[in-house]
């Protein structure tokens, strides 16, 4: 966070909580003083009245304040404006001395004024989410009561009752009591298709859950919490309004399938791939996601990516570490994504590839060696195959074809070669193309006396 930012606490809290990936939390000391005036501040209920305060344009005020630099010295700014005065009053001066003269002053002056219009906006924020906090609070001992379906799930765990499964959707409910992480038995939670804006950070008491649904809800964020959940292995966060996934989540080890669809994603986790190397299927599609994070590519158990309908610029250069992947849905994602590394070759497993509706106009030359490729979808592209009509074959026909111009660049790259070792040999032609026709012959599997053959093994060549 921002140091400025540190005199608005309350500001300061609501903003990393709204958005953890851009906004860093405050300091331990502020977060402890921000406890004691505020202590229903962690309450759901009362920090999703807080974020919804937050005006659209604090992203926009915040990076121009932040922008300023340090605000000028008040004994400077006093100066600056006694100076002006002196200036103004000499007559002598003509105006044009005169304004050459204060120019230097005007502009400390002036930029103590931009920080202070700056600075009032954060102040009257700051004040009005003070506003919101009480009325909030107040709020909460005459509405949004927490459903007594749920507190009775809770007082038969509390009882002694094995609860293993609780199934609370399509519930409208609103918030979720703390004591919901006190279960420590359950194994699978369903809570989709309800209000839900925030889960309490007391969910990383359910140590044994294996299975959570949280789609179809109103969540902004995720707690950082959820990292705990060590036995988790089904997340699902579709249809909500996430713009980021806490870095913790790296932490839930035991993940192999995470549906985080339908948000409002631009990235995802820096370290994502680094804790979650069980993890088989990531549906991502329908985000604003730019990048795949290096880490991605140490997800070696991934079967399954869905990451159509982003704005994905590119893959990592060692997206073909992935070799466990079968499925990939890179569709949709139009005039962001325009080339594939040749690494993609490498997804030895890969059998259904859709890259429909992009703006990619070459395949990588290796793209042959995709040898269990089963469904290849490259319509609306403006690829430059020749003929045209390839583009809409099938994966097998599209494969060979990318092979034999493969083999035709290799046999082009040996004539060259003997034609450049014939020019610095001088004499010796005739001797450079006998051998190097025993070699092609070699390798094509015919004879030197006969006509040479295309290479059967075009990737050996390429090592030849």
């Amino acid at each position: 966070m921002d140091h400025d930012l540190e005199i608005f606490p309350l500001l300061s809290y609501v903003l990393h909580h709204s958005d953890p990936a851009s906004h860093a939390p405050p300091s331990l000391a502020i977060q402890q003083s921000l406890a004691n005036r505020y202590p229903l501040l962690t309450n759901p209920h009362v920090i999703s009245s807080l974020i919804e305060s937050i005006p659209s344009t604090i992203t926009q005020t915040l990076y121009v304040f932040g922008s300023l630099g340090p605000r000028p010295d008040p004994l400077a700014v006093s100066s600056a404006r006694s100076k002006i005065a002196e200036i103004r009053e000499n007559d002598s001066l003509s105006p044009e001395d005169a304004a050459k003269e204060e120019q230097v002053y005007v502009t400390v002056v002036r930029l103590e004024e931009v920080h202070e219009g700056y600075e009032k906006q954060l102040r009257d924020l700051e004040e009005e989410l003070c506003r919101v906090y009480a009325s909030a609070v107040e709020s909460l001992s005459g509405g949004d009561e927490v459903n007594e379906e749920v507190l009775a799930v809770i007082k038969e765990a509390e009882d002694g009752g094995v609860v293993e499964r609780i199934d609370l959707s399509d519930r409208e409910l609103k918030l979720l009591p703390d004591a919901l992480g006190k279960i420590v038995g359950l194994v699978s939670l369903n809570l989709s298709r309800n209000n839900l804006k925030f889960l309490p950070d007391t969910i990383s008491g359910l140590e044994k859950l294996e299975e959570l649904d949280l789609s179809s809800n109103r969540l902004v964020s995720l707690p950082d919490s959820i990292g705990l959940l060590l036995n988790l292995r089904i997340l699902n966060v579709t249809g909500n309004k996430l713009t980021s996934l806490p870095e913790s989540i790296a932490q839930c080890r035991s993940l192999v399938e995470l549906d985080a669809s339908f948000n409002n994603l631009t990235s995802l986790p820096a370290n994502i791939g680094y804790g979650l190397l069980n993890l088989e299927r990531l549906s991502i599609q329908l985000n604003k996601i730019r990048f795949f994070p290096n880490s991605m590519c140490e997800m070696r158990s991934l079967r399954y990516l869905d990451a159509h309908m982003n704005e994905i610029h590119g893959l990592p250069v060692a997206i073909g570490r992935l070799t466990s992947l079968e499925v990939m849905n890179l569709s949709s994602n139009f005039s962001d994504l325009t080339e594939l590394p040749d690494t993609i070759s490498d997804l030895a497993n890969l059998r259904e590839l859709d890259l429909s509706n992009n703006q990619i106009r070459v395949l990588p030359d290796s793209f042959f060696r995709l040898e269990k490729l089963e469904k290849l979808n490259l319509d609306q592209n403006p690829l430059e195959f020749s003929p045209q009509e390839m583009v809409n074959q099938s994966a097998e026909t599209v494969r060979e074809f990318m092979r034999k111009r493969w083999e035709e660049m290799v046999e082009e790259e040996q004539l060259r070669s003997v034609i450049e070792a014939e020019k610095q040999q001088g004499g010796a032609t005739g001797w450079l193309s006998w051998g190097s026709s025993i070699v092609t012959s070699l390798f094509s599997g015919g004879t030197h006396g006969g006509a040479a053959k295309k290479p059967k093994d075009s990737f050996l060549n390429e090592q030849l």
